[in-house]
């Protein structure tokens, strides 16, 4: 079941005319989609979507992040995704009408505008653009898996951390920067690693001058080898 909201309220056109993923809908579009979706708002820790739950709606990040990940009757995680504004999550289940694969959980105080099955459908249906937009996401998703399932197999840690951080990184300024709030928890559950392995690579990597921390924002200095 979803965790506690802080509140639900009306989207306006504007707003979504603004996500990328609607904004290749028309005017008529929008002002219909504006009328059926519903914008709700998630204390940090609430639990969003539970792994098993019916999938009834697709999910658009509007502010802060989520976090996206499966969990063992033990309580160890994995986190499969940590998301951004204008990402979106839940739609795998509504294309092949299974249950939630994955928790998703709030990192901090965010927004979401909810679309139900029936409506995502029909714009499905009716939108081509939107269709290879929603693909094209599932493509990566799956894409990133695979890469995920060959660094567990076939590199060690460092390459591991290694292969996140040149992953996430973006070109900033002229800089390679990685501006995700990722804790070293986080880089963890991530890449099937402990935590004091992941302190232990971020170290070296710091002290051979590979990267540097800034705040919350990790620079890319030099090419970070795959291994040690």
């Amino acid at each position: 079941m979803a965790g506690s909201m802080s509140g639900t309220s009306s989207v306006s056109t504007a707003l979504l005319r603004n996500v990328p993923l609607l904004s290749v809908l028309s005017e008529e579009e929008i002002a219909l989609l504006a009328r059926v979706v519903s914008r709700k708002s998630y204390a940090r820790g609430s639990l969003i979507l539970g792994a098993g739950d019916p999938t009834d709606s697709l999910y658009i990040l509007i502010s802060g992040r989520i976090k996206v990940f499966m969990s063992d009757l033990d309580g160890k995680e994995v986190i499969l995704a940590i998301l951004e504004p204008n990402e979106f999550v839940g739609e795998m289940g509504l294309i092949d009408n299974s249950p939630r694969s994955a928790n998703v959980v709030a990192l901090e105080t965010c927004e979401l505008v909810c679309i139900s099955k029936p409506d995502f459908k029909r714009c499905l249906a009716d939108n081509f653009d939107m269709a290879m937009t929603v693909m094209r996401g599932l493509v990566k998703r799956l894409r990133e898996a695979d890469n995920q399932i060959g660094s567990l197999a076939l590199m060690d840690v460092f390459g591991r951390v290694a292969r996140l951080l040149l992953e996430t990184a973006e070109v900033i300024d002229g800089e390679k920067v990685v501006t995700r709030k990722l804790s070293k928890q986080d880089i963890a559950r991530m890449i099937g690693a402990s935590r004091e392995m992941v302190s232990r690579v971020m170290k070296h990597l710091q002290s051979a001058g590979y990267i540097e921390a800034r705040g919350d924002t990790i620079v890319i200095r030099e090419n970070i080898p795959p291994s040690d």
